[in-house]
């Protein structure tokens, strides 16, 4: 994969009786589900893109590391796009944002959103990712 990603993104995620529960939301267009992610702004650079991503179209607010947990590429109509992704602690959750009449959101296990998301790439940084409270 390339080492200069076009897109950052999140795995939205907080705790449920101890294990972490995964936000998805649906894509605009096609609604299948996806994670938020979007084009990097060279102003906000690529985890604050990615933080902009997650209220913009999941209305989340959270605690996210300095470091991602990897890429995974998509095939977009352009071409394919490298997703620059990082863990989100979700802290917040807005009702009203920005894509809220374009999007739902469910939450779901580490299993169920690797059924759910279609790209394999996606599919293993959601297994692989390790989930931690912050510190």
């Amino acid at each position: 994969m390339s080492s200069n990603p076009t897109q950052a993104g999140v795995i939205p995620y907080r705790f449920k009786n101890g294990e972490p529960r995964i936000l998805l939301i649906t894509s605009r267009t096609s609604k299948r589900w996806i994670i938020p992610k979007g084009n990097i702004e060279d102003d906000l650079g690529v985890p604050g893109t990615a933080a902009m991503e997650a209220f913009e179209e999941a209305g989340i607010r959270g605690w996210m590391p300095d470091e991602s947990v990897g890429t995974y590429s998509h095939v977009s109509s352009p071409g394919i796009d490298i997703i620059e992704v990082f863990p989100l602690f979700v802290e917040e959750i807005h009702d009203d944002f920005p894509e809220s009449h374009v999007r739902r959101r469910r939450w779901v296990t580490r299993s169920e959103a690797q059924e759910a998301v279609l790209e394999v790439g996606l599919k293993e940084l959601l297994g692989s990712v390790r989930f931690t409270t912050p510190r």
